[in-house]
């Protein structure tokens, strides 16, 4: 993997927010603040065209952050008022934060994944029921103590139960309606259901959202509700997206870079090495929980240092391995509560 956006790998570094930057013609590179977050920012992409403008994952919704989207697009001699599309690579805050307070001020449509418009936390999360929540952590061995930390609880999501619907379905392989630049929608399930990466392969770059960052792997987790195999469909994802070896990897957080080929190789080789730690850990315990099972892996900061929602998604992660190896009739779960997984 080769760094070639030097400038933001130099941030990175320094712990700054990167310059605003011309990446191709027509098309702007916008840092957009994280608040309390170890990413730091969201790097939002404006394609600007002959009478358009559509951004990329304008970020999350801070005073800070409307203020980081209206400078990035003065440099390209834009103004929020002349957006006149947003397209979502996923639902997340930080990327999808900020799209209805741009449609309110241009009028702009907003467009993502069907499968990612079901999952948006308003439809996903406003019935949500504390209890049955709870009782998932349990079943998935969360001690007692520890369940009220980790349960989602509607009534302090208001912000992102808040996040805009979207008013125009992008499904895979779907050029955007843009007149001098080539952008074709590419689905990548795998971090969400309905994550989409944007190749332009005229001007050689491929927008990679959250499914390919150049230092850390994505959140791929299993969640109360979800099932299935999320991360089998990631590790597709990735194949798919290998494809695109000659390109420029133009990422959502960090910095841009080349080798999308040999990223996604490396991501993988991590994903089957994870796989195999896990199987170490059930073989030392027996039948664990899923829980029991986290908390004997490594994690980069260390199990102890992770609390209340980091530790949920540690679980989740650890589940979504866990449904990747039943699918592969390495390991199977039990019918207890907990439930116990063994090879």
């Amino acid at each position: 993997m080769i760094v070639t956006g030097t400038g933001q790998h130099e941030a990175w570094q320094q712990r700054v927010l990167p310059p605003v930057e011309q990446v191709r013609p027509g098309v702007w590179s916008i840092p957009v603040p994280i608040p309390h977050n170890p990413l730091r920012y969201t790097l939002s992409y404006a394609f600007l065209d002959d009478a358009d403008v559509l951004l990329v994952d304008p970020g999350w919704d801070t005073p800070a952050g409307r203020e980081a989207v209206t400078a990035g697009l003065g440099a390209a001699g834009a103004r929020p008022g002349d957006v006149t599309g947003v397209v979502v690579t996923h639902v997340h805050p930080d990327h999808h934060g900020l799209s209805g307070w741009l449609r309110e001020h241009s009028g702009a449509w907003i467009g993502m994944h069907p499968a990612e418009a079901r999952s948006l936390p308003g439809r996903l999360w406003r019935d949500h029921n504390v209890e049955a929540d709870r009782a998932w952590l349990l079943r998935h061995g969360v001690p007692e103590d520890e369940a009220p930390g980790m349960t989602i609880d509607p009534s302090r999501m208001d912000d992102i139960l808040g996040m805009a619907e979207p008013d125009r379905p992008i499904e895979d392989g779907d050029l955007l309606p843009l007149t001098r630049h080539g952008v074709r929608a590419i689905w990548t399930p795998g971090h969400t259901p309905g994550h989409l990466c944007l190749h332009d392969a005229a001007a050689g770059i491929l927008l990679t959202g959250d499914h390919l960052l150049p230092r850390i792997s994505p959140n791929i987790g299993v969640h109360e509700g979800i099932d299935g195999d999320p991360l089998g469909d990631y590790l597709d994802s990735l194949e798919l997206t290998a494809k695109f070896g000659a390109d420029e990897a133009l990422p959502a957080h960090e910095y841009r870079f080349r080798g999308i080929d040999d990223r996604a190789a490396a991501l993988i080789r991590h994903h089957d090495e994870r796989g195999h730690e896990i199987l170490g850990v059930i073989d030392a315990l027996g039948a664990p929980t899923a829980w029991a099972i986290a908390a004997g892996l490594t994690w980069s900061r260390g199990w102890d240092a992770l609390r209340g929602m980091p530790r949920r998604m540690a679980l989740s992660e650890t589940l979504a391995h866990l449904h990747h190896l039943a699918e592969t009739d390495t390991v199977r779960p039990d019918d207890g509560t907990p439930v116990r997984w063994r090879r």
